[in-house]
């Protein structure tokens, strides 16, 4: 009978621990677990629960990565709205000062470091990592705005009561721009100010636009599941849609786009929620906070499709 080794040319490794970085197609064997293992590829993306922020609220706004993300403003179960401001370094969330005007249903952008929130009704405030500072407010006062971008090129959109408009910020004041062809308010976004897409949003629609720097062209494809409150990551090309209120209930549910359509992931979120706080990117994104009902400070961590992942091998 062949043997791995006359197969493949090396033996099965013994080891007393996974190894901490396996590359794809390694095989080995854990002799404390007793277990064959190997290292494949997802084939669809998952999500895992991870520490909670320190706050629970709904209506708050995301900025940053997976391993560096930040949550602030919102809705707590006790109003009025706060300020809180937390950081995320990929385990765990620390309190940061809060914003200057607590907020809720406002939006914003950016990364942990240079951070832009916005809206509810005009003001805006820029972060530095420490604190945040009053900068020139948006044209159009608004609450339940859609926002991308970054500190120092932004993007808002939509409106409750629905609206489409638009404004560019360019790091020190806003300029308004071309309308949503939808007119709408808790809408989703993705990527930067001149590739932008927006997604989503009240009266639940699952209608996508894109953005060019100048107007916005309706995609081809829209969501699979319409919906509005939903989180958002990603570039123009290359993004994810999750969480979010159908209408009549939370989902769960989370959507890839690829530039022309919208995708179902088989595997949803673990806590369907809305009115989330996201940041990340497609393939390694972050859900934090949101509606159950009732508010929570619960977060996700979702890495995507062909990620490295360590197997068991079985036998039945």
């Amino acid at each position: 009978m062949a043997e791995y080794k006359g197969i493949k040319g090396f033996k099965v490794q013994y080891l007393s621990a996974d190894p901490s970085n396996p590359i794809i197609g390694q095989t080995w064997y854990n002799s404390t677990s007793k277990d064959l293992k190997y290292t494949g590829v997802t084939t669809a993306g998952t999500w895992a629960t991870v520490n909670s922020m320190n706050t629970a609220r709904g209506f708050l706004v995301g900025a940053g990565t997976q391993t560096a993300a930040l949550a602030f403003g919102g809705n707590t179960p006790t109003p009025p709205a706060t300020g809180a401001t937390e950081e995320y370094d990929g385990t765990s969330w620390v309190n940061s000062n809060p914003l200057n005007t607590a907020r809720a249903e406002f939006a914003g952008c950016g990364t942990q470091t240079a951070g832009l929130g916005f809206g509810n009704l005009s003001a805006t405030e820029e972060y530095d990592g420490n604190s945040w500072t009053n900068s020139n407010p948006l044209n159009t006062g608004r609450y339940g705005l859609g926002g991308l971008g970054i500190q120092t090129a932004g993007l808002a959109f939509g409106a409750q009561p629905f609206s489409g408009a638009t404004e560019e910020y360019d790091g020190t004041s806003w300029t308004a721009s071309n309308p949503l062809n939808t007119a709408r308010s808790a809408v989703a976004g993705a990527g930067i100010q001149t590739a932008g897409l927006a997604f989503g949003g009240q009266p639940a629609t699952g209608a996508t636009e894109e953005y060019n720097g100048s107007t916005w062209t309706t995609s081809p494809g829209s969501l699979n599941t319409a919906r509005f409150g939903l989180g958002g990551a990603g570039i123009q090309t290359a993004a994810l849609a999750f969480g979010g209120f159908t209408g009549t209930v939370s989902t769960g549910s989370t959507e890839l786009y690829d530039g022309t359509s919208w995708a179902t992931n088989p595997g949803s979120m673990n806590t369907a929620r809305n009115l989330l706080g996201s940041a990340g990117t497609q393939t390694s994104a972050l859900a934090f906070g949101g509606s159950v009902p009732p508010y929570t400070a619960a977060t996700e961590e979702y890495i995507g499709p062909g990620a490295p992942t360590t197997k068991t091998i079985t036998v039945s």
